[in-house]
């Protein structure tokens, strides 16, 4: 028993505790009621009488080592907390967090769906990876169109092509066929052009578009949701134009002006001095697009349009360069704190 207890005291004063787990181990380990010393003392009934004194002694030694081990580390401990404590500038401020803000982005992007929202339109989703039909063929491009070409478009794989998409409009084209008219809805989302990096111009932006197709939809329909949707989102004040335009998916189509209000219709370079800026396209949906989703051309009309988030944003923010929302500049994205 006596080298027993010797081996233990030689553990014992061996034994690293860094940590109050490890010290909580050690305790049960030792001084547990079923832990060593406990067993030892039991032990201790049948040493013979002569030998008590002795082996006594050293029990009494490897227990006071141990519990002064234990008492060390937490000595060391508060010592070390309460020099922290002397260093420590109790006056300074606990919360140093700095509260984030919306991307102007993402703010404008809610805007917008809440504006359509309080007239009927629902969201819908999509991939951004798609293959050649949802992009191009189902929406009436021909295969000479030059949107098809590698300089305009980030294609992943030929034959069958499967490309980035340059719109959302390959959203509604999923939505028509899965859907039966009446149908309201717009698709927001991120879309990839290979264009050239400019103040004005980016290969990644954000796209909204809107798609309704019902029994009896006119062009007067059209009008009149473009120009909801500009006063709400721009002021009662604005005023709209529609210029005749082409798109393979409309017919007829038209790009759509708002008056700059910028400089108030003065000229500026936003508007390069015309007093106008273009936001969007539109049109009445092709009745070859009805036809490709299923649709019956005969019965039904639709019309839809679409619309770039940076530009929008740019014209309600003032901001002239369409870089700035994707360089995370904390000193430009604080300036919308207050937009949350």
């Amino acid at each position: 028993m006596q080298e027993r207890i010797k081996e233990l005291l030689r553990e014992v004063e061996s034994y690293k505790v860094e940590t109050h787990i490890e010290l909580e181990q050690f305790r049960i380990k030792y001084l547990a009621k079923k832990g060593i010393i406990n067993d030892l003392f039991d032990n201790f009934k049948q040493v013979a009488a002569e030998q008590r004194k002795e082996i006594g002694q050293q029990l009494n030694v490897l227990k006071n080592s141990i519990q002064e081990k234990i008492n060390n580390f937490n000595t060391n401990k508060e010592n070390t907390v309460e020099s922290k404590l002397k260093n420590t500038d109790l006056t300074l401020p606990t919360d140093f967090s700095v509260l984030g803000a919306r991307h102007p982005l993402s703010i404008v992007r809610n805007e917008i769906i809440s504006i359509f929202s309080h007239i009927g339109f629902t969201v819908s989703e999509g991939p951004e990876i798609e293959d050649d039909w949802h992009i191009f063929s189902a929406l009436n491009f021909p295969e000479e169109h030059p949107a098809r070409d590698m300089q305009d478009t980030f294609f992943i794989e030929k034959n069958p092509d499967i490309a980035l998409r340059t719109h959302t409009s390959s959203v509604q084209v999923r939505v028509m066929e899965s859907t039966k008219p009446p149908i309201r809805t717009i698709s927001p989302g991120r879309v990839f052009r290979n264009e050239a990096i400019s103040a004005r111009a980016h290969c990644i932006f954000h796209q909204i578009e809107g798609l309704y197709v019902d029994k009896n939809v006119s062009f007067a329909d059209l009008k009149q949701t473009l120009l909801y949707f500009s006063k709400e989102m721009f002021g009662d004040k604005t005023k709209i134009r529609l210029r005749p335009s082409y798109f393979p998916f409309t017919e007829p189509s038209a790009e759509m002006d708002i008056s700059c209000d910028i400089c108030g219709g003065s000229g500026c370079n936003i508007c390069k001095y015309s007093g106008w800026v273009e936001i969007l396209g539109c049109g009445m949906v092709d009745p070859n697009v009805l036809e490709n989703c299923g649709i019956d051309s005969k019965v039904y009309t639709g019309f839809a349009f679409g619309m770039g988030i940076e530009r929008i944003t740019q014209q309600k923010y003032k901001t002239k360069d369409l870089r700035m929302y994707f360089e995370n500049d904390v000193r430009f994205l604080r300036q919308f704190e207050q937009a949350l």
